[in-house]
Parts: structure tokens; C-alpha cells; sequence
């Protein structure tokens, strides 16, 4: 058994000052551990899938990471470690617990991830090493760690009920976020085109912006309209965009967009009431709704029927717009560019793209890296 302090010291010593999880009984130690320290930060992510987005994008504005979660919800995090961490090769410290070891009493629920555990790590490209169990451990544990990041590859550790000792929870009081504003921008008239939004997005923001472009049509069409190395082009790990971009915004002081889709929100709800929470400042989170799942063939989704920037603000967001034409667009942009954030503005878009839609000619390990070094530089 080993001190969770002296975990978390060698922790930050080999440069691992963001973590980032959902709890679990058996990982109590090292959450409340990480939480008392003030030397790095710890954000409670509403998801493991979630959990791995925040990392991703705290890796790329320069951080080394540590994701924690129980192995139950290593399944719901198996889509960001296959489709982002690994095509872009983001590297995170995974650790997961091991509810359901084989001989030992457990819920049934943990029965078959218990078997499996090590198996699905290896078999989704993390690379598996031992848990430090002792204090001898900690510093080549990490070390270790540390090489596998430098070659873009995740680590995991599985974590044994008992390994750590208990350690007492020091948690800041909780702060009331203040009322955020509404404005409702909605004119009834022709709703824009993505590509209008788009080049509107382009043409307003601050040149030092960063932007992370969801998953499908959205990232294809801002490539097309322009290239940069401040842009994310995210593919697969379908509403892990606003997650990525929360994390990102939380390590820089630049300016951080986020283009989402309705489908995409939809899926990761949970990330609205995690970046209400943390409410960072320099955060602009853009949904683009056309109903639809347009890059799969325009199947209706079921946003017709949700108030996206209600949700925000009671979520924690410091503003939002609702708008259906570019004039209101212009208008959220630029009152959202002039306050502090979390800022939300849910646009009403056509459905349709450019005639001439192209992909990412970059791949997505330089997409990454170049966008990382902008973020550094």
C-alpha cells in the first residue's frame, strides 16, 4: 500500500498536473488526494468518455495528463481512446480500477469487465503497465509513463481495491454561478447555409483564436474554407468536441471556439453542466443545428424539440444566444468576443454543404501537433 501524497508528488514531479475522471470507491484515495492538492487540477468530468476528451485537449495545450476512472466506464471510454486519442496519437495516463477481479467478491455488474479488463487496454492500443504499488515504484512508474507520451501512446495502469491508502477529503466550498444572460436573436426568415455560418465564425473571431471543429461535414467544410494550424479538425469521438475544447480552454490563455453539431451535443449533454461548472472564460461554444445527422444522409435527430441555450445557461454558462439568420449570428459573435465566458450561441442552419466539400489533406497527427504548437507558441 502506498501514501496517495506521495503519489501525487512524484505525480507532479514527472510533469502529470492535470487529472481529470469520474470516481470510483477504490480510486477515493487518489481523487480526494488530487483534489486537496493545489498544485495541480482536478476536474470531475459527468462521463469516462467526457473524461478522456478533457484530457485530450489539456495534452495539446501542453499538459500530461492522468485520466481515472472504474473499469465499468472503460467501455464508455473506449470510442474517444479509439477514435482521438489514437488517430491523432494524444497520449493520456489511463487508470481504471479493477472491479470484478477474477476470485474476488464483487457486484455482478463487474463480472465480465473484471475478466476482460487488461485485455480490451491492450486490445484498443494503450499501452499496459503495472500499477506502482510501492514507493520504490513511483518515480520509473512515471518515468516510464513519460517515454510512452513522448512517442504519442497512451499508458494504462489497472489499479487493485487496497493499493493506496485513505486519505481525507479537503473539497473547496461550491460557488453559485452567477445568473448567465439569454438573448433570443430569432428571426423566422431563410436559415443560412454551414458554410455562410462558417466563413460569419471565420471573419469575426480573434486572429490568436483556436478552434476545434466537430466531427463529420463540420471539420470537412471549415478545411475547405480555410486552413490553418489553429484549427482541430476532430474525426470520430462524436460529441467529444465541446469535452476537448473545455480542456483546452482551461490550460491557455488564447481565445478557444468550439463548432459544434446537434447530433454531437446530443450525445454528450453531460459536458454543458461540466463547462457551466468550471465556467472557463476564454471559452466560445458554437452549436450549428440543421435537425439532422447530415453526414450520415440527413437522418432527423430530435433537436427540433430541445432549447440548447436554455440548457447552457442553466447549466452555468455566462451567456447565450439563440439566432436563426447571420445578422443575429453577428451579434452573438460579438457580444460573446466582448464578455467573460462560457459563452453559447445556438445557431438554426440549412441543411446542405458546399458542392465542393473536400477533407483534411493533413493527417490527423500533424493536425494535432501543429495545433499544439500553436496553442505553445
Amino acid at each position: 500500500m502506498i501514501d496517495a501524497e506521495e503519489f501525487i508528488q512524484n505525480s507532479i514531479t514527472s510533469g502529470f498536473s492535470f487529472f481529470v475522471g469520474v470516481p470510483c470507491s477504490f480510486l477515493s484515495p487518489l481523487i480526494n488526494g488530487f483534489i486537496t492538492n493545489k498544485e495541480g487540477l482536478y476536474v470531475g468530468a459527468a462521463s469516462e468518455g467526457e473524461s478522456v476528451a478533457i484530457a485530450a485537449g489539456a495534452w495539446l495545450a501542453g499538459k500530461k495528463p492522468i485520466v481515472m476512472f472504474q473499469n465499468s466506464g472503460l467501455g464508455n471510454a473506449v470510442n474517444p481512446l479509439t477514435s482521438l486519442n489514437a488517430p491523432f496519437e494524444i497520449p493520456a495516463l489511463i487508470i481504471t480500477t479493477w472491479r470484478g477481479e477474477p476470485g474476488l467478491a464483487d457486484e455482478p455488474q463487474h463480472r465480465l469487465m473484471g475478466e476482460i479488463t487488461h485485455d480490451l487496454l491492450r486490445l484498443i492500443g494503450v499501452k499496459l503497465e503495472a500499477f506502482p504499488t510501492t514507493s520504490e515504484m513511483l518515480k520509473p512508474s512515471f518515468a516510464s509513463a513519460s517515454r510512452a507520451f513522448d512517442t504519442g501512446t497512451s499508458v494504462g495502469w489497472v489499479m487493485k481495491k487496497g493499493t493506496v491508502a485513505d486519505t481525507h477529503l479537503v473539497q473547496s466550498e461550491k460557488v453559485s454561478p452567477c445568473a448567465g444572460h439569454h438573448e433570443l436573436l430569432i428571426k423566422g426568415g431563410d436559415r443560412p447555409l454551414r458554410a455562410s455560418a462558417l466563413s460569419a465564425v471565420l471573419s469575426a473571431i480573434p486572429t490568436n483564436a483556436a478552434v476545434i471543429a466537430s466531427t463529420g461535414k463540420m471539420g470537412r467544410e471549415l478545411f475547405t474554407l480555410l486552413d490553418q494550424p489553429q484549427h482541430f479538425y476532430q474525426v470520430g469521438s462524436m460529441g467529444c468536441a465541446s469535452g476537448m475544447a473545455l480542456g483546452v480552454s482551461l490550460n491557455t490563455d488564447k481565445p478557444v471556439y468550439v463548432l459544434d453539431g446537434d447530433g454531437a451535443a446530443l450525445m454528450k449533454l453531460g459536458t454543458f453542466a461540466t463547462i457551466g461548472a468550471y465556467a472557463p472564460k476564454n471559452l466560445v461554444h458554437i452549436l450549428l443545428d440543421n435537425e439532422m445527422h447530415d453526414s450520415t444522409g440527413g437522418q432527423a435527430t430530435v433537436s427540433s424539440s430541445v432549447d440548447f441555450a436554455s440548457i447552457s445557461v442553466a447549466c452555468g454558462y455566462r451567456f447565450s444566444a439563440s439566432c436563426d439568420d447571420l445578422s443575429g449570428f453577428q451579434i452573438a459573435l460579438d457580444r460573446a468576443k466582448s464578455i467573460d465566458g462560457p459563452s453559447f450561441i445556438h445557431l438554426k442552419i440549412s441543411a446542405g454543404s458546399l458542392n465542393s466539400l473536400g477533407r483534411p489533406t493533413i493527417s490527423p497527427r500533424d493536425v494535432a501537433r501543429r495545433f499544439r504548437n500553436f496553442l505553445l507558441s
